[in-house]
């Protein structure tokens, strides 16, 4: 199967990154719990775009810390002959950092790509299952016939309940449930 992974409260939580830039740059908090949809409507856009370039940068990329058992289980499916695409909306500029990261916590992958249209590369490589945690990517995906899957945030919760989204707490939940989806799968 062809499988493209999100990084950004997929692989690790990024929210406490992002709710620390806001907190550390404009005294903003970004309380995880509260955060019920895709907009972050506490910043400025402005506010918001320095976050995400500070998030963004070399060093925070380098000092995440995967999810517990992702990178495991990321390495099962590669190692079972599924096809791993990496896939954010990170600049392209964070590419380079990005890959670095992904070597430094030993995750496997067969492409990379960071940009803001992760659905159209998805169509493009012939992805047939997105892990990813935005709801609008979540909607993009489906309309593309793309099974999907998503760790549980308060922001998704009601693409999880209204949509048909593969959805667990955690990696662990997430590969429990994956399983016989890629297990009927042809590798």
């Amino acid at each position: 199967m062809r499988i493209a992974i999100d990084i950004d409260s997929t692989l690790h939580h990024y929210w406490n990154v992002l709710s620390d830039a806001a907190q550390r740059r404009f005294g903003i908090d970004l309380p995880y719990e509260e955060q019920l949809d895709w907009g972050i409507t506490r910043l400025r856009p402005d506010q918001l775009r320095l976050c995400i370039e500070e998030t963004h940068r070399e060093a925070a990329i380098l000092a995440g810390d995967p999810y517990p058992n992702a990178v495991e289980i990321i390495r099962r499916w590669r190692e079972s002959g599924h096809f791993i695409h990496i896939t954010s909306h990170r600049d392209p500029a964070a590419r380079d950092a990005t890959a670095r990261w992904l070597d430094q916590i030993g995750l496997p992958y067969d492409d990379l790509h960071c940009s803001a249209d992760k659905v159209g590369r998805c169509v493009e490589l012939g992805i047939e299952l997105l892990i990813d945690d935005s709801p609008v990517n979540i909607s993009g995906a489906i309309e593309h016939g793309i099974t999907v899957a998503t760790i549980a945030h308060p922001w998704n919760r009601d693409v999880c309940e209204e949509e048909d989204v593969i959805c667990a707490a955690d990696w662990r939940g997430l590969a429990a449930r994956l399983d016989p989806v890629l297990r009927r799968a042809r590798v």
